[in-house]
């Protein structure tokens, strides 16, 4: 039997409410080394932005990082997971989303974890490249 989310996932997910700026995210990301931000509202995941949506859909844009929230640029379509769900569901979810990260939510919708290509590859003892990857540290 494969292993649950719960097992696998990073829990407490950093995130910031939807009135947070592009600015307050991308130092976050920087600080934490790492490439998306769950955006919540009332404490309930509504969207996620990464490092490639403030390029692309801000910066690219012109828009001012300091003065843009949050809702304008994030992803709010979102396929969640649930921390009893298998990682075989997660890991054909991906495939099917063409995504490298899913956040995990309980059953209010509030953000609890999020469960990554490498946090799959690790459980399942992968040796190979993608394993070796995902051990390591951040390169910021």
């Amino acid at each position: 039997m494969p292993p649950r989310v719960s097992d696998v996932m990073t829990e407490a997910p950093l995130s910031l409410p939807l009135d947070a700026t592009l600015y307050e995210a991308a130092r976050v990301m920087r600080d934490e080394g790492i490439g998306d931000v769950l955006v919540t509202y009332a404490g309930r995941l509504c969207g996620v932005v990464t490092d490639r949506d403030i390029v692309v859909r801000a910066v690219a844009e012109s828009r001012d990082t300091s003065l843009t929230p949050l809702g304008d640029v994030c992803t709010a379509e979102l396929t969640t997971v649930r921390p009893d769900d298998d990682t075989g569901t997660v890991a054909r979810l991906m495939c099917e989303q063409a995504v490298r990260r899913l956040p995990v939510v309980d059953a209010e919708q509030r953000p609890v974890g999020i469960v990554s290509i490498g946090d799959l590859a690790m459980a399942n003892g992968d040796a190979g490249p993608l394993g070796e990857i995902s051990k390591a540290p951040p390169n910021n």
